[in-house]
């Protein structure tokens, strides 16, 4: 069994998969200052809840954006499962070509996005990934990695709103009745949740319309459901578009490590 870990800003997701069947998931609260101990603890009775045993893991992938995490996860990972997991980032085989300006600054989270993106499709797409920052991530016809966009995430930009102006409430972030609210808390609704369904509709329409391409548009992460229903150029949500990501790139890998034992093997 597979386990995959993105770690993010706000969440780390967590998926074991048996082949490629994702078997169980779970989301937690990213915290720097927790120990490897505690995250191992955690994660490994929340695996056993599931019924999968420690032992039944037999290899790790990591995605980390956060790099004062990277340290602690390798750290659990040695000491409750024994392995030593793949770390995405320079080095490693994803079969995707990176045309960005220095590759190596492109997060790991989008280059799995794009990698899964285009194996769902295997053609021109746009991964959008509604996290702390909402990411626009353009891949070619030819499965090559563009490039994209970053825009301030949903969750941050409300709270700014409430935190700079001392009139305004902290809202819930969910769909409005309409557009035109009658009071504070329907206002920063409708003016949150419709501002963002034109910022993607507006950003995927000018990279397309950029670039002369209609593309496909699968968007992930923790609001893409909310978000999704009202926007005409997202056609599909994929909750675990990023685990799928790393479970391919491990794929990768792993054959890529048996082609070279066998190529040793002949020369031995």
């Amino acid at each position: 069994m597979l386990l995959a870990i993105d770690i993010g800003n706000t969440n780390i997701v967590l998926g074991v998969y048996e082949g490629k069947r994702l078997i169980t998931h779970w989301r937690l609260l990213t915290e720097p200052g927790r120990t490897a101990d505690e995250y191992g603890a955690l994660i490994t009775h929340l695996a056993s809840s599931q019924g999968v045993a420690c032992k039944q893991i037999d290899a790790m992938i990591v995605s980390c954006v956060v790099p004062p995490m990277l340290g602690m996860v390798q750290e659990f990972c040695q000491r409750f499962f024994g392995l030593s997991p793949l770390i995405v980032g320079p080095g490693v085989k994803t079969g995707m070509p990176v045309l960005y300006d220095s590759p190596k600054d492109v997060g790991s989270d989008r280059i799995c996005n794009g990698v899964a993106a285009y194996e769902k499709y295997h053609d021109c797409c746009i991964a959008v990934d509604f996290g702390t920052a909402t990411t626009f991530d353009f891949i070619s016809k030819k499965g090559e990695y563009l490039g994209g966009s970053i825009a301030p995430g949903l969750l941050i930009s409300a709270e700014a709103l409430f935190q700079r102006a001392s009139k305004l409430p902290r809202i819930e972030i969910v769909k409005p009745k309409g557009v035109v609210g009658k009071n504070p808390v329907h206002s920063i609704q409708a003016g949150v949740y419709y501002g963002y369904v034109g910022l993607v509709d507006g950003i995927v329409r000018r990279i397309q319309e950029e670039n002369q391409v209609r593309s496909r548009v699968v968007a992930t992460g923790g609001l893409a459901a909310l978000i999704a229903p009202d926007s005409s150029v997202i056609e599909e949500v994929d909750e675990f578009l990023t685990l799928d990501g790393l479970r391919i790139i491990h794929e990768r890998n792993s054959v890529q490590e048996l082609k070279g034992q066998k190529v040793k093997g002949i020369k031995g």
